[in-house]
């Protein structure tokens, strides 16, 4: 059986993506492994998610990976983060997999919130 544990995102905005992710519902501390960078990390049931920093030699963060969150209500979540400048990419939608959409995050990885309605 395999299990993902971690995820870790990279950035240069890290406070602005403690404070997208946190809408999500991930609660996060500030710290840091020996002489590693400082960073923020949560639990999501099993899984660490990870912000650090960029390494020095990057000069942007990478966008190209597709993150996906279930959320309680994806409404009241999306007004939240329209709150923060948060761009949507996808309205919200309902699909095979739920009540589906797509924003972006501060870096502009896209970011797919799902609200399950079968409970």
């Amino acid at each position: 059986m395999i299990h993902l544990n971690l995820v870790v995102i990279r950035t240069d905005r890290q406070e602005e993506q403690v404070r997208f992710y946190s809408t999500l519902g991930i609660t996060f501390t500030h710290h840091r492994h020996g002489n590693g960078p400082y960073h923020y990390s949560g639990d999501l049931n099993g899984l660490t998610f990870e912000i650090y920093p960029l390494p020095k030699d990057a000069t942007a963060a990478d966008t190209t990976t597709r993150l996906g969150f279930t959320v309680e209500n994806l409404h009241e979540t999306l007004k939240t983060l329209e709150e923060l400048g948060v761009e949507t990419v996808q309205a919200p939608a309902s699909t095979e997999w739920g009540y589906v959409a797509v924003v972006k995050d501060a870096d502009g990885r896209k970011v797919e919130l799902v609200e399950n309605l079968i409970k």
